[in-house]
């Protein structure tokens, strides 16, 4: 035994062999944090023991939150996902060989910080009316670490801790901060910063935050007019109304025009640009943008007054009833016109001489018309920048009037000589005249339907009562005249019968005055045969 032992020691000195010890360690080792939601592994390894045993534990001997998985020399616990069972101090121990036994521990700390803040602002802001902004901090832990800070760009307009929190779990965690947002809040920026700063730990980031831009809606306001070229344009001028006003989102505008004789409102267009080309008088009057914000419910008007200036315009010239009337109607004439300033306006019939016959500022009236006024009536409108003249017609129509029988020649006439009986009327329309004599009968026969009745070869058979009839169809008026032999003019060696024309007008028509053509040439009447009472015979 001894010489052997001898020998074991020669190997050693010849072969050094060195035995390692048996010792163990948890990976990763000292102060574990770990996000809650995330993966842990933690491993413990062992050397200087060929066939270790392992156990895993927590100090408070709680489940241990993982699956455990055994290897020759390590074991590892993976807990996936990570949730607040895992926040323990995890004990791992390994036997050696069923001898020796070693433990070591390891704390696992547990935070959530997953996501970066939620802003949310009142879906509708109205400028000057109360607002709320809202930032949710997502799944947060440990909260009493927690500080959150809302700035408005630069400007910190709140900030609150929860350093007095005692949740034991994750949650959502809210800030609220109420204000009353103006027009100039409008693309200025909402921050939320939250922050997480937890000792002595290195998670990142520690520090999350979110922004978004501030539109608050607001108005109509502060609606204005302008015009161009201005209030007070020339007819026929082009003009422009601008209406703008500061709304958001953008106002709608309606333009409309004040119509006072009416007392309604004329809609014209939907556009912020009210355009006329050319304008008149008729376009003067009150002018009204309404600018309508159909988000805040809010409407604002505006006005102007419109008032063209310019030459008159005759805007109406007109007889009543109508411009063609019977003789007797009561008759209107009215004339009027358009201009600013107001126009002088000179209603009157025209005339060849200097007096223009009737007239008036506006109207004429005609009660019981006659067919002496009818004619041309002209209607004059001016003022300072200038003139204006416009002209109807009067047509009266009446029946036959001053009829007339002319004898060509006018003088005695003899047999066998040739005499022309012209007749001639007035009236609208124009009359038409015919020729009559009287037969023996008593009877009248037409005979001619000229207004010239022209006899030739004069006869004693062509002695009588001729009529002349004027006709239309307002009327008729006849006048006669009579062809008879009056005495004997002497001549030297014979004896020549004198034929006088008497005119007379018929029962039917006014009477006219009588035509007596006698004329005695060189001559001497024999007998003492009178001419009047010839004349008075006669008639």
């Amino acid at each position: 035994r001894k010489i052997k032992a001898e020998k074991a020691a020669e190997l050693m000195c010849v072969f050094p062999f060195v035995v390692k010890a048996f010792e163990m360690e948890i990976i990763p080792a000292g102060r574990i944090v770990a996000q809650i939601g995330g993966t842990l592994t933690l491993t413990c390894n062992t050397t200087g023991c060929a066939s270790p045993s392992f156990s895993w534990r927590t100090q408070m001997d709680s489940p241990l939150g993982g699956k455990v998985s055994n290897h020759r020399t390590h074991s590892t616990l993976t807990m996936n996902p990570v949730s607040i069972v895992n926040s323990h101090s995890y004990l791992c121990t390994v036997i050696c060989d069923e001898r020796e036994k070693k433990e070591k521990s390891v704390k696992v700390e547990l935070y959530s910080f997953p996501s970066d803040p939620i802003i949310e602002i009142s879906p509708s802001l109205v400028a000057g009316e109360l607002a709320t902004i809202t930032c949710k901090i997502p799944d947060v832990y440990p909260s009493d670490h927690l500080e959150v800070f809302l700035k408005k760009d630069e400007h910190v307009l709140h900030e609150k801790d929860f350093f007095e929190d005692e949740s034991t779990n994750t949650e959502t965690k809210i800030v609220t901060y109420t204000f009353h947002p103006t027009a100039e809040d409008i693309g200025k920026e909402i921050t939320c910063v939250a922050r997480l700063p937890v000792a002595d730990t290195d998670f990142e980031p520690k520090e999350r935050t979110s922004s978004q831009k501030l539109n608050a809606n607001f108005g109509p306001q502060n609606t204005v007019i302008t015009v161009s070229p201005g209030n007070s344009p020339m007819e026929g001028d082009s003009l422009s109304l601008t209406c703008v006003t500061q709304s958001n989102p953008p106002a709608q505008i309606v333009w409309s025009k004040y119509l006072a004789e009416e007392s309604i409102q004329q809609h014209l267009i939907k556009n912020n640009v009210l355009s006329i080309p050319h304008v008149h008088f008729n376009h003067s009057g009150l002018y009204i943008c309404e600018a309508i914000n159909l988000v805040t419910n809010k409407t604002e008007k505006a006005t102007v007054n419109i008032i063209v200036q310019g030459a008159p315009v005759i805007t109406k010239l007109s007889i009543e009833p109508s411009t063609t009337v019977q003789e007797g109607e009561n008759v209107s004439i009215q004339c009027s016109a358009q201009s600013n300033p107001p126009p002088k306006i000179i209603l009157r019939r025209k005339s060849d001489n200097a007096n223009m016959g009737p007239y008036s500022a506006r109207s004429i009236l005609l009660p019981s018309v006659m067919f002496q006024n009818g004619g041309d009536y002209e209607c004059v409108a001016e003022n300072k920048f200038g003139s204006s003249k416009s002209e109807i017609t009067l047509n009266v129509k009446y029946g036959p009037k001053n009829t007339v029988i002319t004898v060509i020649p006018a003088a005695a006439l003899k047999e066998g000589e040739t005499v022309t009986m012209k007749c001639t009327s007035s009236g609208n329309p124009a009359p038409v005249i015919s020729w009559k004599k009287k037969a023996a009968s008593g009877e009248s026969e037409k005979i001619s339907r000229n207004a010239t009745l022209i006899i030739q070869n004069l006869k004693s058979q062509d002695l009588g009562l001729y009529e002349c009839e004027a006709y239309n169809q307002f009327g008729k008026e006849e006048k006669a005249v009579q062809l008879y032999v009056q005495g004997l003019l002497e001549e030297p060696d014979q004896m020549i019968a004198v034929i006088i024309a008497f005119s007379s007008v018929a029962a039917v028509a006014v009477p006219a005055v009588a035509i007596l053509i006698y004329v005695s040439r060189q001559a001497k009447i024999n007998g003492s045969y009178s001419l009047v009472k010839a004349l008075r015979l006669k008639v």
